[in-house]
């Protein structure tokens, strides 16, 4: 028996995405994917490199998925992200709203304020797991994904675009100990997009084409083209 409804805010990466699996595991039937599109690609709440392939990511998913907008000014920001899962919740029904945060205190509160005013109860699936042992997980269960963005020290131009895999993980919490960063990222370090994982039954995320932007200190992959491919 189901546990209930959830909507789950969804940036087409690894936390997010795996925070389903934990979802369905626990007994929630997942509603809908909530994704929010910002103007301000400095966002503190939201996850901003290549959000609209979210959508693919939903198809793949095959879970209902709902945009939101905002100006992404840090006054506002959190009443946008309330009207547009307000909305949300009109068009698919839920009583939980789901995150995949680990140990944001910043985002967590935050999306617990929203939750509180739209009288639905806020779920985090995946907070306080154990970082290092967490990514290394992420491959275990058959998660593709790769970097996005970076901006952390220890982390240069060739880790844009690379995939997360067993060979990268031991190079991560290497030096995630020596330049004090967090490997599973949640200070921002990095964003990733999973592009193959157990929940895609039927397609995959293929990227046609891609650009790379690197100031010398941090980047973004940006996606011009991607698309859905059978899964072999």
């Amino acid at each position: 028996m189901s546990l209930g409804k959830v909507a789950v805010l969804f940036t087409g990466g690894k936390d997010s995405t795996y925070a389903i699996q934990k979802l369905r595991s626990l007994g929630y039937e997942v509603s809908c994917l909530v994704s929010m599109i910002s103007e301000n690609p400095f966002s503190y709440m939201l996850h901003t490199p290549n959000i609209c392939i979210a959508e693919l990511s939903a198809t793949a998913l095959e879970i209902p998925i709902f945009f939101g907008h905002t100006l992404g000014e840090e006054g506002k920001e959190l009443q946008e992200i309330s009207d547009s899962i307000a909305e949300a919740r009109k068009r698919y029904g839920f009583n939980f709203l789901a995150s995949g945060g680990l140990s944001s205190n910043y985002q967590k509160s935050r999306i617990e304020k929203i939750g509180n005013q739209l009288g639905v109860e806020s779920l985090a699936p995946l907070w306080g797991i154990e970082q290092s042992q967490y990514i290394q997980i992420l491959v275990d269960k058959g998660y593709h994904y790769i970097l996005t963005s970076i901006s952390a020290a220890g982390l240069n131009e060739k880790w844009l675009g690379r995939e997360i895999d067993e060979g990268a993980v031991d190079e991560l919490l290497n030096l995630s100990r020596k330049y004090q960063f967090n490997p599973a990222f949640e200070g921002g370090e990095a964003e990733t997009l999973v592009l193959d994982c157990p929940l895609f039954l039927k397609k995959r995320l293929d990227i046609i084409e891609s650009d790379r932007k690197w100031d010398g200190v941090r980047g973004t992959l940006l996606i011009k083209k991607a698309i859905l491919v059978d899964k072999s």
